[in-house]
């Protein structure tokens, strides 16, 4: 039976040599896995436009995303510091979560779902917080798809001599990003998003002179970023089982990235996905939850239309039938479907789904 397509925003479906990658063992030890790790590491950094002479450097950690941002607070937060979250979805909030949960000192900063956290009220915040030693926030929120300024923020955590964290989780690989142009201390994201591979693991893109000042900070023995590091700097090697077959696909996933033209040809794609799905949906009557403007070409957010039969339970599982995946809503204050754009899909596909929405309707209307 043929794998539906998954509009979604990772995991997300994977092209046939990816998925064939993994179908090898190789051994976590070997001289071949360790120039595998390394050449990942080197990528990912050419991919974020910085590398190890600019200071920066890639850890990656075994766990799903949510994994690596666990990571990241447990390890670089101080014992007396204090964690600033700027939210305006339920990622954001989750970072403030892990924060609490571990007994760190947080600030939750909450903006409405629909609206990006503002520079200047991040400047107030800022100025309200001197204690603050770290501010937080997501890039591209998931839960609606809304791209927030990361640029303009980061400028206004620097200014005030704070460290940036940075959940770029839905968007590195898939949206322009320059760390050497953003002044961000710790960058999260995972492969199985925008870089179309699986999950198994998380990295963390970090400045060398942030990462090395955590010493003695961590709140976790596995999760501890600059033990890893240090490992992965000292012999090549996970201090952990690592996932062997997760990062073998990744290595072809970035090797498909490259041969794709990188980027800024992904980044077209997407955008074309993006508008063919936008086009598609209006001419069914659905309406978005975000402004044009505000929207990412990452995943969008519908609102359920206005019928008495509509049931997003059942909506799904005739979507499915048809082999298509989509994703439930995750929005507080209306009741909305998310499709993503991202993943081995393009504008036929989205053609495709959009048809088969539209026989799904009939069929609801019957």
């Amino acid at each position: 039976m043929k794998d539906p397509l998954l509009f979604t925003p990772g995991p997300l479906t994977t092209s046939a040599t990816v998925k064939a990658a993994m179908q090898r063992d190789i051994g976590s030890r070997d001289a071949d896995f360790v120039e595998l790790v390394a050449g990942i590491r080197s990528e990912l950094l050419r991919i974020a436009g910085v590398s190890r002479e600019q200071g920066y450097e890639t850890v990656l950690m075994q766990g799903s995303g949510t994994f690596g941002l666990e990571s990241v607070i447990s390890s670089v937060v101080p014992r007396q510091g204090r964690f600033v979250v700027l939210a305006n979805g339920a990622y954001g909030e989750r970072m403030a979560t892990i924060a609490e949960r571990l007994g760190i000192s947080t600030r939750l900063a909450c903006w409405p779902e629909n609206e990006s956290p503002q520079p200047a009220a991040v400047q107030r915040l800022i100025e309200e917080e001197p204690g603050a030693t770290h501010v937080a926030m997501v890039h591209c929120e998931t839960t609606t798809g809304i791209l927030n300024p990361v640029d303009e923020i980061a400028r206004i955590v620097k200014a005030g001599d704070r460290e940036f964290i940075v959940d770029a989780m839905s968007s590195f690989g898939g949206v322009s990003l320059d760390l050497s142009k953003l002044e961000i201390d710790y960058l999260i994201s995972s492969p199985n998003k925008c870089l179309e591979s699986v999950p198994g693991f998380s990295f963390v893109l970090a400045r060398r002179q942030a990462l090395e000042a955590t010493k003695g900070r961590a709140r976790s023995v596995s999760l501890d970023l600059l033990a890893q590091w240090e490992a992965l700097e000292g012999n090549g090697q996970f201090r952990f089982t690592p996932p062997t077959h997760a990062l073998l696909a990744f290595a072809r996933a970035l090797e498909e990235l490259s041969e794709e033209g990188g980027v800024s040809a992904r980044v077209a794609r997407y955008r074309a996905n993006h508008e063919t799905l936008r086009r598609g949906m209006h001419r069914l009557g659905f309406v978005e939850c975000l402004p044009a403007e505000r929207q990412s070409d990452i995943i969008m957010a519908f609102r359920y239309p206005d019928n008495p039969n509509f049931r997003f339970e059942d909506f799904y599982r005739r979507l499915r039938a048809h082999g298509f995946l989509i994703y439930p809503g995750k929005l507080s204050q209306s009741d909305c479907f998310r499709i993503g754009t991202i993943g081995r899909i393009n504008e036929d596909d989205l053609g495709d789904l959009i048809a088969a929405i539209g026989e799904v309707l009939d069929e609801i209307r019957r």
